[in-house]
């Protein structure tokens, strides 16, 4: 990533209404603004949802991104996750199909050094729980692609919150 261009995390609270999330990413992709990972869910007030967007730009069209969603009616409060301690995390899950003994063995050191649980087992493939920072899910799919033959995976996007103690994602 060159020209000023970083990954970037907005966090918004936003009102908990059908049609506010097509409203947001509308906004994304009418000014051709890619999410690289997009979470939802309600808050501790049912009436309010957070939302944790992820998206690669320059610093003027961040800024440009922030204007444009504080001025929506529907969106409460946007917090720039970018620079700030945070602590973030997302959801993995990766099924790996067809494999031998060795195989499982395999699968299951890897969960075992990547604090995975193994969530479900049959007699030829088994389901990995991957809960950690994206970064690190990138590099679980990378050696899990390396070392089996069959894998399945689904990720679910990161959610955040603002650290309480100076410790970075």
């Amino acid at each position: 990533m060159s020209n000023g261009m970083k990954k970037r995390w907005i966090s918004l609270y936003v009102e908990n209404q059908v049609g506010v999330l097509s409203k947001i990413s509308g906004l994304f992709s009418g000014k051709s603004y890619n999410m690289d990972s997009l979470t939802v869910g309600t808050t501790e007030d049912p009436t309010v949802s957070r939302m944790t967007i992820a998206t690669v730009s320059d610093d003027e069209t961040f800024e440009q991104i922030k204007k444009q969603l504080n001025r929506l009616v529907e969106v409460i409060k946007v917090i720039d996750f970018t620079d700030i301690f945070v602590r973030m995390k997302e959801i993995l899950y990766v099924k790996v199909k067809n494999c031998s003994a060795e195989d499982k063995v395999e699968a299951f050191q890897i969960a075992e050094t990547f604090k995975a649980k193994v969530i479900d087992y049959g007699k030829d493939s088994l389901l990995l729980e991957f809960v950690q920072t994206a970064t690190k899910n990138d590099a679980v799919i990378k050696l899990m692609k390396e070392e089996f033959k069959s894998i399945e995976v689904v990720r679910g996007g990161s959610v955040g919150i603002e650290s309480i103690s100076m410790m970075e994602r």
